[in-house]
């Protein structure tokens, strides 16, 4: 690498959780710079899952959501001779993260629902449940890992 690496910003909790990986999912949520507007889908999403979930809060239920759709493995291409081989690799904790987030806002964005609120907490309760489509994401990664084991020799 020629140049230096960048300096991590700082990355501030949010104003009710307190929580930074809050601000996170937030920020991956938000669209043309409307933060006021990303945390108040987030926010919004949060009081319909309390009202709809018993035994959990939002929060907790998010988290769990974030847990079972954060993949563990992924391929990636690699050109050996003539032959193109998709070969398995761990993740560094950071893209496991921002993976399982652009995952679950992406999915939510595609479903079927009058506000993004409402899209967001159906994903979330079913990802928490290890169902709905970010969930059906992870499990096909892995799955793709699983069956290209046999080129992890190749790794780079």
């Amino acid at each position: 690498m020629r140049k230096r690496k960048p300096k991590k910003r700082i990355i501030l909790p949010d104003p009710k959780f307190s929580d930074k990986q809050v601000t996170v999912f937030v920020n991956n949520l938000m669209l043309d710079g409307k933060k006021s507007k990303a945390l108040n889908i987030f926010y919004d999403a949060m009081e319909i899952i309390d009202k709809k979930v018993e035994d959990s809060t939002g929060l907790e239920t998010w988290k769990k959501a974030l847990e079972n759709v954060t993949p563990a493995v992924e391929v990636r291409s690699r050109r050996i001779g003539g032959a193109t081989f998709q070969i398995p690799q761990e993740i560094r904790q950071s893209r496991k993260d921002s993976m399982g987030m652009k995952w679950l806002i992406g999915y939510a964005r595609k479903r079927n629902a009058k506000s993004m609120a409402i899209k967001l907490a159906d994903e979330i309760m079913a990802a928490a449940k290890e169902e709905g489509a970010a969930f059906k994401k992870k499990e096909d990664t892995h799955r793709m890992a699983e069956a290209n084991k046999a080129y992890s020799h190749f790794r780079f």
